[in-house]
């Protein structure tokens, strides 16, 4: 069979990562994505680089590895919507697609002529997605939403970090633009839900996605651990709230990564480390007292496994079913044999490099697998293609809309 959406077609009007990783996870799942992007400068990230793309005589391309990164399997289209000739087309081919998807601050589409109730009447079943940091509501509605920013104003960052009172304490963001990727799969999945009600109802949708909500959502346990108790958590480094020990450690050589995620995992680790007393000591014979007792428990396993390498503790604890591992780079992930069993780096032809590597999408499904059909596309690339076609525009009509920079 073909992708699970191969029936679908998206309009984007997204840039840099949220709505483009929604947009990717749907068009590799098939998905028809036609990416609509600025005239002569398109998606903000292309230019966000070094690193680029080389060719095959090793130079730099204009394409960065930032846009690389979120923008696979999809077309792309330059169209300037400010102009009326350009909003003319958004429309013609908004009435020809199942899934609208933007990004663009609050009001702006409406100012366009391109809002949900302007593009609802063209297409009763249109699906119609936005993204923004704060949501189509509220006090703060018209304010840019950036993820750093994100991080910080929805908690993240008050529980990532070391603690305060160690050396290097104090708030630190998540190494990947956490809010922005997971607003990009909380809106891949609402798209697919409300296509999923259409096919009952027969009508699509308006979609209001915010940064600020979903990390707000995406605190889960620590929200949870507020709620219940009053106590707001703090910053715990690598160590976690709840559980002991399940944190870093160094070891002889390095460091590695103990979660001992229960006391029968406790006690195991305690006979591979040659300290089974402690599974009878009162203080740390359960999870609830070792918690209690954590600061002395720690400093205890920390001499312990500061005895031997990372790999002489992994490798027995693995064996016995006690969670650990080495904290790898990110090359070091690629040459993973688990990883790379689990095929997680693609190549695609490329048009200026001969290929290009990605990243493998990780759901794997049985009937309806993910491919991998287009590189990110250079930009404008199928801007011809897509106003010949849905669009209908002759060539000279082209010819003529691109010498007045519409498209």
């Amino acid at each position: 069979m073909s992708g699970a959406l191969s029936h679908i077609r998206v309009l984007d009007l997204t840039r840099v990562l949220a709505g483009p990783w929604a947009c990717q996870a749907l068009a590799d799942l098939g998905a028809d994505v036609i990416k609509i992007e600025r005239p002569k400068t398109g998606d903000d990230t292309r230019a966000w680089g070094p690193p680029y793309l080389k060719d095959p005589q090793g130079k730099d391309t204009r394409e960065a590895a930032y846009y690389l990164s979120a923008n696979r399997n999809k077309k792309s289209v330059t169209v300037d919507i400010a102009t009326p000739e350009g909003q003319a087309i958004i429309r013609k081919l908004a009435a020809q697609s199942d899934v609208f998807i933007e990004n663009y601050k609050v009001g702006d589409m409406a100012r366009y002529g391109l809002s949900y109730d302007d593009l609802k009447e063209l297409n009763p079943r249109l699906v119609y997605c936005s993204i923004t940091g704060f949501g189509q509501t509220g006090p703060m509605s018209s304010f840019a939403g950036y993820d750093f920013i994100i991080q910080g104003m929805g908690g993240l960052m008050s529980i990532t970090g070391e603690r305060d009172d160690l050396p290097g304490g104090g708030p630190q963001k998540v190494g990947v633009a956490f809010a922005d990727l997971m607003t990009g799969m909380y809106s891949a999945l609402a798209i697919v839900a409300a296509l999923e009600s259409r096919n009952l109802t027969g009508k699509g949708q308006y979609i209001d996605m915010a940064l600020l909500d979903v990390q707000v959502a995406a605190m889960a346990n620590m929200n949870m651990n507020y709620l219940a108790s009053g106590n707001v958590p703090k910053r715990q480094g690598n160590a976690h709230a709840n559980i002991v020990p399940y944190q870093v450690f160094r070891s002889k050589d390095g460091h590695l990564i103990l979660a001992v995620g229960n006391d029968r995992q406790f006690a195991k680790f305690c006979d591979i480390a040659g300290c089974p007393e402690l599974t009878t000591d009162e203080r740390f014979a359960t999870n609830a007292a070792r918690v209690r007792n954590r600061q002395l428990l720690v400093s205890m396993l920390q001499e312990i496994l500061l005895t031997r390498t990372t790999q002489e503790w992994v490798a027995p604890l693995e064996a016995a079913g006690v969670p650990s591992g080495p904290i790898n780079n990110i090359a070091q992930t690629f040459e993973h044999p688990q990883v790379k069993h689990r095929k997680m780096k693609v190549e695609l032809p490329h048009p200026q490099s001969g290929t290009v590597p990605l990243v493998a999408n990780p759901m794997k499904l049985s009937g309806t697998p993910v491919t991998y059909r287009l590189a990110p596309p250079l930009l404008g690339q199928h801007t011809q293609e897509i106003l010949s076609t849905l669009g209908g525009l002759s060539a000279g009509e082209i010819d003529a809309l691109a010498s007045k920079g519409v498209i």
